[in-house]
């Protein structure tokens, strides 16, 4: 936390305004527009809500097929299946692990010979706040004429080619889930630069209530609002939000002075027209008589937590009868793949105690 976020929940609290909807909801919407260069955003639950909500917007019903990143967390994948649609896999490249162009082109046509009919969407992700090739993807997509759902959840403060993560496509989503850059403990956005959509989000995301003197309904809707309460949190993390950024890439800073020259690591590269907000700082652990899983279980030993990378969605149990296209290199990353403690609290004895017992295990081991 900040130093005004109990500021602006106790003006939440002082004017009895706790129920969703209220000036901080709408005032921490205008600061996400304007952090993001886009016209207007939907202060919501979760981003899982604003990827269920632009689905539905985008006319996604059963049956239809949505390509979505496969290296990625199933929040990106579930909001396909509510709406009973097919979702088709693309996988990674290395320069940014993110949605591979050349593999997507190949799925869009692919699927356009099989089915008779192109995607509905594409769901492209900002893996751990590393910006995706976004001039290629979306090159490739107003060639199909295919609209491009940018999850940013995890790229807040990001950008590409100056702009901000989450202002490239249709529709953009964010997530203040409690381990994100800035948190609002739980809670999303939705931003898009068309007002009339997220007009439809706000009423469908409020149980879509007709404009009535009682209770009218003529759509589905749903609750996924976010309360006056969560907005003012928001409010106050927005105030800190680019020191936070630094935070995080102070740490990667840290990490690769200290690591880079240990044999067989690698770290997910920044390309020219990228500056990530470090969200979490991640490594390639070449096997080398040491493993990802060597280096996890020592600092497990340890108390310090890190964690294998996204194990990829086509992969998954649940997923793995879907439509993949695959060359590989999601699942070699999420092989060899660790994500470091990154925390923005993280002090420098902190970070002096994780790489003394990486640089240990590597002396034991070789």
């Amino acid at each position: 936390m900040g130093n005004c976020e109990l500021e602006f929940i106790n003006d939440a609290f002082d004017s009895n305004w706790i129920a969703p909807l209220g000036p901080n909801v709408n005032n921490f919407e205008s600061d996400l527009s304007n952090y993001c260069g886009v016209k207007h955003a939907a202060a919501l639950s979760s981003g899982t809500a604003a990827i269920h909500l632009s689905l539905i917007m985008l006319e996604v019903n059963a049956g239809d097929e949505v390509i979505c990143q496969s290296f990625t967390f199933s929040a990106s994948v579930n909001p396909i299946i509510y709406q009973k649609a097919i979702p088709v896999f693309v996988d990674s490249e290395f320069d940014t692990w993110n949605m591979d162009p050349v593999l997507l082109e190949k799925a869009i046509n692919d699927r356009i010979t099989k089915t008779g009919k192109k995607p509905k969407a594409v769901i492209v992700v900002h893996l751990y706040g590393m910006p995706a090739k976004m001039n290629e993807i979306i090159s490739i997509c107003r060639k199909y004429d295919i609209p491009i759902i940018e999850d940013a959840a995890e790229a807040l403060g990001s950008q590409y080619c100056g702009k901000a993560a989450g202002s490239f496509g249709m529709f953009g989503i964010l997530s203040f889930n409690g381990n994100k850059i800035i948190t609002t403990s739980g809670g999303g956005a939705l931003l898009s630069n068309n007002k009339e959509d997220i007009d439809q989000a706000r009423f469908l995301a409020t149980q879509a209530r007709d404009e009535a003197p009682h209770y009218e309904h003529t759509q589905i809707g749903y609750n996924y609002r976010m309360s006056n309460v969560l907005a003012g949190i928001g409010r106050g993390q927005m105030k800190v939000l680019d020191e936070r950024v630094k935070q995080r890439r102070a740490n990667y800073d840290y990490y690769i002075e200290e690591l880079s020259k240990l044999p067989g690591i690698d770290f997910q590269p920044e390309n020219k027209n990228s500056y990530s907000n470090r969200w979490l700082t991640s490594i390639i652990v070449n096997p080398n008589g040491i493993t990802r899983e060597t280096i996890r279980l020592v600092l497990e030993k340890e108390n310090i937590e890190a964690r294998p990378l996204w194990k990829p969605m086509h992969l998954q149990p649940i997923f793995e009868n879907y439509p993949s296209y695959n060359n590989g290199v999601s699942e070699k990353l999420f092989i060899e793949g660790l994500c470091l403690p990154s925390g923005s609290n993280l002090s420098r004895n902190d970070l002096e105690r994780i790489v003394f017992n990486i640089k240990r295990t590597f002396d034991q081991h070789l």
